[in-house]
C-alpha cells in the first residue's frame, strides 16, 4: 500500500475491523480487543473470525475471512505461530489493507521463531499487505475512538483524549505511559505497539503522524532502530511542522543492550551512535522514562522557536526545593541568572532581598498570589534570561490558591516557562496541566525538559562527501587485494587527506638498518601483519630507536615476541617510521554502524583510550565546523584548546583531518566496516597533526 493517507486510515481510523481468533471467554486475552473496541466507543463494524462460533460477545462471527462480505480495513490476528502466518497469508490474498499480529514467539524466540518471522516477511513481500508486529499489543486512537488492543491497561473506564502520539516497540510500556499520563490529566491522540517490525516500523509510522492534524508531539519508546532513514525523514519533517519528536531508548548500559536483544530479537547498538543520530536529525532524547510525559508540554509550542540561549531565571517558595532544580539544570548545561533590577526594586518594600543571589526566594514573604504573579510577570518580560522556572513548596499541596493558581495566567507564554512542584501535589499538578502550564514532579525531569527546550539543535544539514580521489580508490583496491597491514592503511588514509608520519617498509630484519638511514632517526619499528591489528599487545613495537644497528637487533627481538604471541600470524616484514612527537594523542575511529550507518568518533588517544572513554561520536561525514564541535566536547583535549599557560595545539588542522577521515562514509567505501587512527599526534598551533598508526577492517558492502 503506497498511499500514506489510505495506510493512516487503515491503521488508526478503520471502519471495518476483523478479529481473527476472537474469543467469547472474557478471561482470555483474545477477548480483549472486541471488548475494548466497544467499551471505548468504536462505531465501526467488528468482524470476529472463529470457525467454531456463530456469535461472539453479541457480534455475528464468521468461520473464515472469505465468509466476510466487503472490504476489511484492519485485521487483528490473535493466533500463534504457524497459524498466525497462515492467517496473514489469508489476509493478503483477501486484500486486507493492514494486519496486526498479537503473538510473540518469532524473532524474539530464537532460530525457530526467526524462521517463522521470515515467512511473515515473505507474505508481506508477495501480497503487499502492510503488517504491524508480530508481538504487537495493538493500535489505539482516541478521536475517532478505536481501541484495537489486547493491553489490559485499556480496561480503564474512560480513555482520555489528547494531542500527543506514542509509537512503542514495547507493548506493555504503552500501558505504563497511559496510566502515568492519565493520573496527570494527560491523554493521547494515537498509541501503537510495533513489536518486531517485520514491515511497519517506528520511522514510517512517525512519518504518518507528522501529517496527522490531531497530533502535536510524537513520543517514541525504543529498544533498537530498524528504519533509521525513515525515522530521520520523519524527524526532519516533524521539525518543519513544529511537532517535537521525543525518544526514550533502552540500551544505555551493556546489560540494557542485552535485555533489548532478548526482548525483540534485535541488536540495540551503541548508545553513543543513537545519540549522534538524534543530534543530527533533531530528535529530543530523554534519559528518564517519566520525561516522555513530562517533556512534551514544554516543547510543544517551542519546537522551532529555540532562542539559542541557556539563561534560566528561577523563583521559588522553597529554597531547598529550588536548589535541587538548580543543581539539575547546572548539570544539564544551563546557566542560572539573577533577577532584573525592576523586580528587585519591586520586591524590596515587601522585605524580600531578591538581589542578594541568583534565586528569587519568596519564602520569607509567604506565598501570596499577587507577589507570585508579579514576580513571574517581571521574569518573563526580562531580556536578561531565556526562560523561567517557578519552584513551589508545601503550599502546592495544601493551598494551591496561593502559589499555583496565580501561575495559570502564564499558560502559552512566548518565553519557555515551567513549574516544579516539590511535594506530592496532585491537585496542583492537575490544575497546571489542564491550563496548559508545563508542570513537573521531579527536579531532574524539569531540568531535562528545559535543557532540551533551550539547547537542543534543529536537524543538521548532512555534509556532502566529495568524490574520492583516484589515489584513494587505488589504495583501497590494493588493500582489498592483499589485506590491510599498517602500510596499506597509511597509504589509504594519506590519500584521503590524513597527514601520515614518514615511513618505509622492508621485508625482513636484514634490511632494517638501511631503512633507518632512509627515514631518519629516531625511528619507531613495527611488525607488519594483516593478522595483528594491535601490535603493542603482541610485542610488535619498539620506540625511540637511535640508529640502524640498534634497529636491526630490535627487529629480531620483535620477531621472537610476535611469533610467541601469535604463532599462526602471517608476517610481511617491518614498518620503519620516523618517530613523531606532539602535545597530545587523539584517536579517530570510523564505524559503519548496523543501525545508524557510518559514524565518526574523536577521543583522547593512546594505549589507554578504551579506559578513559573520553570521546564523542557523530554520524559521518562531518565538516570542519562540526569537527570543531567534537573537539570542544572531549574533556581531555582542553589542554590544546587553550588552557591556562599551556601551549595551544593545532585544532584547525585536527578539525580538517577529522573531516577528511569522515569521508570514509562515501558509498564507494561501503565495504570499509571499521577504521582507526590511534594515535593522531596534535602538534603546536600552526605545526599540524600527524598520524602514526592506522587500522582498516573490511566487511560486506
Amino acid at each position: 500500500m503506497s498511499d500514506p493517507k489510505v495506510l493512516f486510515s487503515a491503521l488508526f481510523e478503520p471502519r471495518r475491523v476483523a478479529l481473527i481468533g476472537a474469543s467469547s471467554d472474557v478471561t482470555k486475552t483474545t477477548s480483549r480487543p472486541q471488548r475494548f473496541l466497544r467499551k471505548h466507543g468504536f462505531t465501526g463494524e467488528i468482524l470476529p473470525v472463529n470457525p467454531s462460533r456463530s456469535e461472539i460477545l453479541g457480534e455475528p462471527a464468521y468461520k473464515d475471512l472469505d465468509a466476510i462480505p466487503g472490504d476489511i480495513d484492519h485485521a487483528y490476528i490473535l493466533l500463534n505461530g504457524a497459524a498466525a502466518v497462515r492467517a496473514l497469508a489469508d489476509c493478503g490474498r483477501r486484500g486486507v489493507k493492514v494486519a496486526s499480529i498479537l503473538a510473540g514467539g518469532f524473532a524474539d524466540a530464537g532460530a525457530a521463531g526467526a524462521s517463522l518471522q521470515d515467512e511473515l516477511a515473505k507474505v508481506v513481500r508477495e501480497t503487499g499487505i502492510r503488517l504491524v508486529g508480530p508481538n504487537s499489543i495493538g493500535t489505539v486512537s482516541t478521536d475517532p475512538a478505536m481501541a484495537l488492543t489486547a493491553n489490559a491497561a485499556f480496561a480503564v473506564e474512560n480513555l482520555r483524549s489528547g494531542d500527543w502520539a506514542v509509537v512503542s516497540q514495547s507493548g506493555s510500556l504503552i500501558g505504563a505511559l497511559l496510566s502515568r499520563a492519565d493520573a496527570r490529566g494527560i491523554g493521547f491522540s494515537r498509541l501503537i505497539s510495533v513489536g518486531n517490525e517485520v514491515d511497519l516500523a517506528v520511522g514510517e509510522i512517525a512519518d504518518l503522524l507528522v501529517d496527522d492534524p490531531k497530533t502535536k508531539a510524537i513520543l517514541l519508546f525504543m529498544e533498537t532502530l530498524r528504519d533509521g532513514e525513515r525515522l530521520a525523514r520523519a524527524a526532519r519533517r516533524a521539525h518543519e511542522a513544529g511537532k517535537p519528536v521525543i525518544a526514550y531508548k533502552l540500551g544505555r548500559s551493556d546489560i540494557g543492550q542485552e535485555l533489548a536483544k532478548s526482548h525483540t530479537g534485535a541488536i540495540a547498538g551503541s548508545d553513543a551512535t543513537f545519540d549522534a543520530f538524534c543530534r543530527r536529525h533533531g530528535i529530543a532524547r530523554v534519559s528518564m522514562f517519566e520525561s516522555l510525559i513530562d517533556v512534551p508540554s514544554l516543547l510543544v509550542g517551542h519546537a522551532k522557536s529555540r532562542s539559542g540561549g541557556r539563561r534560566v531565571a528561577v523563583a521559588t517558595t522553597t529554597g531547598g526545593g529550588a536548589a535541587m532544580v538548580v543543581d539539575s539544570m547546572a548539570m544539564a548545561g544551563l546557566d542560572i541568572v539573577g533577577p532584573p533590577k525592576n523586580l528587585v526594586e519591586w520586591l524590596q518594600p515587601l522585605g524580600i532581598a531578591a538581589g542578594d543571589g541568583k534565586l528569587v526566594d519568596l519564602t520569607l514573604a509567604g506565598a501570596k498570589p499577587e507577589i507570585v504573579a508579579g514576580t513571574i510577570e517581571r521574569l518573563l518580560a526580562d531580556e536578561g534570561n531565556d526562560a523561567a522556572i517557578f519552584v513551589v513548596g508545601s503550599s502546592a499541596q495544601f493551598n494551591p490558591e496561593l502559589a499555583v493558581e496565580p501561575l495559570l495566567r502564564f499558560a502559552g507564554s512566548a518565553k519557555p516557562f515551567a513549574v516544579a512542584l516539590t511535594p506530592s501535589a496532585e491537585t496542583s499538578l492537575a490544575l497546571l496541566t489542564a491550563a496548559g502550564v508545563p508542570a513537573f514532579r521531579h527536579p531532574e525531569s524539569c531540568a531535562e525538559a528545559m535543557a532540551l527546550c533551550l539547547l537542543r539543535t534543529p536537524p543538521q544539514p548532512v555534509p556532502r562527501v566529495a568524490e574520492p580521489s583516484i589515489d584513494a580508490l587505488a589504495a583501497l583496491e590494493a588493500g582489498r587485494a592483499s589485506g590491510f597491514d599498517e602500510r596499506r592503511a597509511a597509504d589509504f588514509f594519506a590519500a584521503l587527506g590524513v597527514p601520515m608520519a614518514r615511513s618505509t617498509t622492508v621485508p625482513d630484519a636484514r634490511r632494517v638498518a638501511a631503512a633507518v638511514n632512509e627515514v631518519g632517526t629516531p625511528v619507531v619499528l613495527k611488525i607488519l601483519s594483516v593478522d595483528i591489528p594491535h601490535k603493542t599487545e603482541a610485542g610488535g613495537v619498539a620506540l625511540g630507536i637511535p640508529d640502524g644497528q640498534t634497529a636491526a637487533v630490535a627487529a629480531r627481538e620483535i620477531e621472537k615476541r610476535v611469533k610467541a604471541h601469535a604463532p599462526g600470524a602471517r608476517l610481511q616484514g617491518f614498518l620503519v617510521q620516523k618517530m613523531e612527537r606532539g602535545l597530545i594523542e587523539v584517536i579517530l575511529g570510523y564505524r559503519r554502524d548496523p543501525l545508524v550507518g557510518p559514524t565518526i568518533t574523536v577521543g583522547l588517544g593512546g594505549v589507554l583510550a578504551e579506559i578513559y572513554k573520553d570521546a564523542t561520536t557523530r554520524l559521518a561525514p562531518v565538516d570542519e565546523a562540526e569537527a570543531m564541535q567534537m573537539i570542544a566536547e572531549v574533556k581531555g583535549l582542553a589542554t590544546i584548546r587553550g588552557y591556562r599557560n599551556l601551549p595551544r595545539g593545532d585544532v584547525a588542522a585536527l578539525a580538517k583531518t577529522i573531516a577528511a577521515f569522515s569521508a570514509l562514509a562515501h558509498r564507494l567505501f561501503a565495504d570499509v566496516a571499521e577504521a582507526e587512527i590511534n594515535p593522531l599526534l596534535v602538534k603546536r598551533e600552526g605545526e599540524g597533526v600527524v598520524a602514526v598508526d592506522g587500522l582498516v577492517v573490511l566487511g560486506s558492502p
